[in-house]
Order: structure tokens, then sequence, then C-alpha cells
């Protein structure tokens, strides 16, 4: 608004009576050169009442000190100052996410890498080498999940009761490989490697597991890991899993080894290892933000790419665990409990999936959303 004018700071002192002045002894003399008569000014009667006019705006109002201020006091170069503030939080957003994208895919890339070298070094294009980099992608789980909790020294977020379940898996799984070969891959990496692969597991596992329960045990989320906490002492619900499966391991189990024990130990840890994510992905629903921090989506994303891993090999090679009366029902047992796993990581897949690509929290649904709860 222009600062000259009857209704302007600079026009109200020039001219206080306003239009004209009043008529009639409003004190005011007719304009020269113009008509005797004026419209008296707003508020003025034509007794010659005391005129109105508006008052000066104050300094700092909309449109007055030379256009540099803005609505309300706030300076044109304020708000310049703002809106460029506003643009480098944007973009020191989007170079935080960027960051986080390349750690993902370098954490990736580095045991793919690993992966296609020991695969043209011990493999020899065999198709067993799939028991192998499953077994591969189950240490590289657990080895990102010591990573997670000795370097932020937070236990947050694990299920205590799956490391418990994988700590049994990779042990009996050991005592069978260890004495017999029925069970290893065909080709070279089956000669030592495996064994190394399962020993850095249950290594791995071992130390996630102390450090869940020792040094960092004050951040240990207990409350959420609830899985099978009915009439057993706390802290004990995956026996609901572990002494089940075994019962089941001890009367269906192949008989590659020719031996009950070694036959037995193989079979507990693959039923096992079937289940043993389930306490784990029941925490994350109880989460009430279903967060998961993404070291520990990693984590998990890594033993459910080992179990698909091996799913895949056992699909063309499940005739192979017949019992010793020759039944395949050992065979069809361990597909299907392979197969239940992955269908209930399906959803935690998806939201792995998004949370990688766009580099930010895994945020799964609250209710439901994986099926186990």
């Amino acid at each position: 608004m222009a600062s000259q004018g009857p209704y302007g700071r600079q026009g109200y002192q020039a001219n206080p009576q306003g239009y004209g002045g009043a008529y009639g002894g409003g004190g005011g003399a007719p304009p020269q050169g113009g008509s005797s008569y004026t419209s008296p000014p707003y508020g003025q009667g034509y007794g010659g009442a005391t005129s109105y006019s508006a008052p000066a705006p104050q300094a700092g109002t909309y449109g007055v000190g030379g256009g540099d201020m803005g609505y309300g006091g706030e300076s044109a170069g304020d708000y310049q100052n703002d809106k460029s503030s506003n643009d480098k939080t944007k973009g020191g957003k989007k170079s935080i996410a960027l960051q986080a994208l390349n750690q993902n895919v370098l954490i990736w890339a580095g045991f793919f890498s690993a992966s296609l070298l020991i695969y043209s070094l011990l493999s020899g294009g065999d198709f067993s080498f799939l028991m192998t980099y499953g077994a591969m992608s189950r240490m590289f789980g657990f080895g990102i999940l010591n990573v997670k909790t000795f370097k932020s020294q937070r236990a947050t977020g694990v299920s205590v009761k799956s490391l418990q379940l994988y700590v049994l898996v990779f042990f009996f799984r050991l005592t069978s490989i260890f004495r017999h070969e029925g069970y290893l891959p065909y080709d070279k990496s089956g000669d030592w490697l495996y064994h190394f692969i399962e020993g850095m597991s249950l290594l791995f596992t071992s130390a996630a597991l102390y450090g869940c329960m020792v040094p960092f045990k004050g951040t240990y989320q207990s409350d959420m890991d609830q899985f099978g906490e009915f009439n057993v002492p706390p802290g004990f619900g995956a026996c609901y899993l572990a002494g089940p499966i075994m019962l089941v391991a001890v009367f269906i189990h192949p008989n590659l080894n020719a031996d009950f024990l070694s036959d037995v130990a193989w079979t507990y840890a693959m039923y096992l290892e079937s289940t043993a994510l389930i306490p784990q992905l029941y925490m994350f629903q109880k989460q009430a933000s279903g967060v998961v921090e993404l070291l520990t989506a990693h984590f998990v994303a890594a033993l459910g790419f080992g179990r698909l891993m091996e799913f895949l090999f056992w699909v063309y090679s499940y005739h192979e665990l017949a019992s010793s009366t020759g039944s395949r029902l050992p065979g069809y047992l361990a597909l299907f409990s392979q197969f239940v796993q992955l269908v209930l990581m399906v959803d935690f897949f998806w939201y792995y999936y998004k949370a990688v690509r766009s580099a930010t929290p895994l945020v799964l649904p609250t209710h439901g959303g994986l099926g186990i709860v």
C-alpha cells in the first residue's frame, strides 16, 4: 500500500480532516477552483462534528517500511534465511539417507562378492553348493547381529529365545557332520568349508547370546520377547518349540548316516531351524511402533535368504531324505517345515525391501502382519 493519499501515513498528517473538510462550519475552506460543495468525511455530520480518519499504520506492519518488512514484522531476509535453512535440512536428510542406502548396498555387495569367489574356487559348479551358500548367509547374518550388538552396546529388538534355538541348531548339526558325511555338500566345500562355516555360526550365535544376557542385559527387551511365556519360568518359552520338535525328529528322520544319534541330531537341527525365527518375528509384532533397526533387519533377512537357498536345494533333493524303511516322509516334512518358515517371512521380506530401497527404518504392521500373532 502506498504511503501517499488520505489514508496513508503522510496523507493523514497533511489533511487531518479527511476529504474536503466539513460542510457548513466544519472549519475547512473549500478547495480552490472547485465546487463549494464537498462531501463530509466519514464519521462527521453536517453540523460540524469531529471528523474521523484512519490511524497511521505502525512500523513493521504489512506493506510499511519501504518493503523491508513482511507480515507480522518478519523481514524478507528472515524469510529467505528460513527457506535456506529448510533446504539445507532437507538436503542433509537426503544425504544421510543416501549414505545409509550406500551402506546397505555395500554390506550385501561384500557378501555376494565373497560368495562368488568361494563358488568359483570350491564348488566346481555343483548344485549342492546351495547348502554351503545357505550356511554362509546364516553366518553372515549372525556376524551382522554381533556388529549391531557390540558396536551399539545395546540388545534392543533382539529375541534371546531365537538365539537360544539357533545355538541348539548349530550344536546338533555340528555333532552330526563332524562324525559322518551323509548330509554334507557333494562339492569341495563339503570337505572342510561347510564345517568351518557352521562352527563360526555357532560361535557368532553364542557371542550374540552372551552380549544380550550379560554385558547388555539392561537393554534387552524381555517384556517384548514373550513367545511361549506360559506355565514356564521366565525366559524358557523356547522349550515349547525345542521339546516337541525333538520328539518329531526321533520318530521321523532320514537314514543317510546309518547312525541313529547322528541322523536324529541332523534332522532335529533341520526341523528346529525352520521354527527358530518365530520368537524373533513375534517380538517384532509386539513392538508398539513396529519399527525395526535396519541392522537387525539385515540379520533376519540374511537368515531368511539362507533358508531360501537350502529350500531350493532340497526341492530337487528331498527324495534322498528317506528313512531306513524307504519312506520319503522325512523329505516331505523337511520341505514342509522350510516352506512354512518362508511363508511366515513373506511380509517381512516385502517391508525389508521397501526399507532398504528408501534407506529408512523397517516398519512392520503391528497387528497380525506376519500371520503369527
